[in-house]
């Protein structure tokens, strides 16, 4: 079980982050984030989890990268918010090989003052590069 009281604060690098290579014996996950609200003041923050503990965050149009050990592995998604009709969840799964990239599209669309939805899919490679250039990579910290 997720804490879900863990939020997080963000700050985002538009240029010059160059991505990464998976280190040796491990693969990449990206995670990219896009919104798509009418009527919604400010940025969705979605916390992100892998194997049930918090690996960072996104918040509007951006995208992170974890490193991960190769084999199955469990990912969550979770809208932060104070609002309880807010703290939408979405879950997905993978088998990790080493050396590879996976990619996830944490997709948030709908009308911010009736209904929302929240999903986490799987994302081909060729679209998720599309995304990842033209959206700052999300520097997330824990906050205490």
């Amino acid at each position: 079980m997720l804490p879900t009281t863990l939020s997080f604060s963000h700050n985002l690098i538009w240029r010059g982050l160059h991505p990464p290579t998976a280190d040796p014996g491990k693969a990449l996950l990206y995670f990219v984030e896009t919104q798509r609200i009418d009527d919604l003041l400010g940025n969705v923050t979605a916390k992100i989890a892998v194997d049930g503990a918090w690996v960072g965050a996104n918040q509007g149009d951006s995208f992170i990268f974890v490193s991960v050990e190769p084999g199955a592995h469990q990912l969550c998604a979770r809208w932060q918010s104070s609002l309880a009709s807010r703290q939408q969840v979405s879950l997905n799964n993978l088998t990790a090989e080493p050396g590879k990239a996976y990619y996830f599209l944490i997709r948030i669309t709908g009308n911010g003052r009736k209904s929302c939805w929240f999903d986490l899919m799987k994302l081909d490679s060729d679209e998720a590069q599309l995304l990842i250039e033209r959206s700052p990579y999300s520097v997330s910290r824990a906050k205490k």
